[in-house]
């Protein structure tokens, strides 16, 4: 009998096109409720995607607190936040939450 090779799922490795991230972010948002951590932890995965050394580059922030700021375990400042959007190219955009109907 053939042994079964399994690997945790990593959703950072499919996300290849700037679409991908967009999609993939607003999904996680929609997701997450009042969640800050699961948010963190979206962006994390989208960093790892684009590229932690490259994030820490452009944000001016340490790869091992960008590592631990955004695992979902960390407490990242809005600012921290902020500075990840805009590095990994994201823009975040409101909206009403129930769209009224006219």
């Amino acid at each position: 009998m053939a042994t079964i090779k399994l690997r945790k799922w990593d959703s950072s490795e499919h996300l290849k096109t700037d679409e991908d991230i967009v999609l993939y972010l607003e999904a996680c948002l929609e997701e997450a409720g009042d969640d800050a951590a699961f948010i963190a932890k979206a962006l994390g995965t989208i960093a790892r995607a684009k590229g932690m050394s490259q994030l820490a580059k452009d944000t001016g922030l340490g790869r091992e607190s960008l590592y631990k700021a955004l695992s979902g375990e960390g407490n990242p400042s809005f600012a921290t936040i902020l500075k990840v959007i805009g590095a990994l190219g994201v823009q975040l955009h409101a909206a009403p939450r129930h769209p009224t109907h006219a």
